[in-house]
């Protein structure tokens, strides 16, 4: 049986949302409240099934996106960990988008074991059915923590990276693509640094865990745009990352609240300074693709050749990396001013400059 990069297909295959059948894990969170609203805005799909376990999002979703206007909506009340819930749901389905997980870092340091069954039972659940029920597309969001992770969580998701990037083996004649996307913070999504300094600007000072600490920035729109790339790009087996700025936490404070005090109080359990997103020991196998990296599978490097010459991309050199700290592309305090009045809070404005 090849592995992912021994029966590629042609790179440049169009893919279409259009009378697709989608499932999407983890549908009522931001990402999937995003994904959602590209979804109506730009394709007609024959059915699409928001699927969490969380009754209360889906009924304030389902008042966003109605099912009597969007008749291709179906909300699935189940949780990834349910192997049965998971099969019965996506019957008929021909994408996958899972973007469930658990992903609070100091939650998942107390319950590991519950982020543990989500994050790496509930990937496998999700694997399985994908392959029974007749899937082409899979398309997995990972996380910047899961590269090099030092937190259970980064360590969950990089567990679950490696069973989505192995599913390319055992696909046997099966015609599914499984491939992963891995991105920074999220700007705006609930529980992320931007939403926290908002709620506490009226504060006399900020908490900083630490002055020099840096953070990969990506809006919700970047993240879609990632998820339809790999649709329309994925050949099976890539974990795919795409270029994005960097902003320092001390900046974020002085462009949300330039007049508080920032108080250094340390890091938490679970907490770099700098995030990676692809490390050195990942280089041999990472492929400039442009305006995203490509992780290949290790093995033969006659297929990342191969690979490389379908896509129009090149490797990266020996030991590079790609990490928030070095990035060569930092938000200043004015971008950073910009962007969350673009993508979190549009009447925000700060009194002194």
């Amino acid at each position: 049986m090849g592995g992912p990069l021994q029966t590629l297909r042609t790179f440049m295959t169009p893919f279409q949302l259009d009378d697709a059948s989608i499932f999407l894990t983890g549908g009522t969170g931001s990402f999937g409240k995003a994904f959602v609203r590209h979804v109506v805005q730009t394709a007609k799909p024959r059915r699409m099934v928001i699927f969490s376990r969380d009754e209360l999002k889906q009924f304030e979703m389902a008042q966003e996106f109605p099912e009597s206007k969007y008749p291709f909506l179906r909300y699935f009340i189940g949780d990834v960990r349910d192997v049965d819930r998971v099969r019965r749901a996506m019957e008929g389905t021909d994408t996958v988008i899972h973007a469930a997980a658990l992903k609070q870092v100091p939650a998942a340091e107390y319950n590991p074991f519950e982020c543990i069954k989500t994050n790496i039972i509930g990937a496998q659940n999700i694997i399985e059915a994908c392959l029974d029920a007749g899937v082409k597309r899979v398309v997995a969001l990972s996380t910047d923590k899961a590269a090099a992770p030092v937190n259970l969580y980064g360590a969950t998701k990089l567990c679950s990276d490696k069973l989505f990037i192995a599913a390319n083996n055992i696909r046997g004649s099966r015609d599914i693509r499984f491939s992963v996307v891995r991105y920074g913070n999220v700007m705006g999504s609930r529980g992320s640094v931007i939403p926290f300094f908002l709620g506490r600007r009226d504060h006399d000072s900020l908490p900083i865990t630490d002055a020099s600490m840096t953070r990969f920035n990506i809006s919700l729109d970047g993240g879609v745009s990632l998820v339809m790339w790999a649709l329309n790009h994925a050949e099976g087996g890539e974990i795919f990352v795409p270029k994005i700025p960097s902003y320092r936490v001390t900046d974020v404070a002085t462009a949300v609240a330039p007049d508080a005090k920032q108080e250094i109080i340390g890091i938490r359990p679970g907490e770099k300074i700098h995030e990676e997103m692809i490390t050195a020991s990942d280089s041999p196998n990472t492929v400039d693709l442009g305006s995203y990296f490509a992780i290949l599978p290790p093995g033969d490097p006659g297929a990342i050749d191969r690979y490389c010459d379908r896509a129009g991309a090149k490797l990266v050199p020996a030991g590079f990396s790609y990490d928030s700290g070095t990035n060569e592309d930092f938000l200043s305090v004015d971008d950073i001013r910009n962007l969350i009045r673009q993508h979190v809070d549009p009447d925000f404005a700060v009194d002194r400059q």
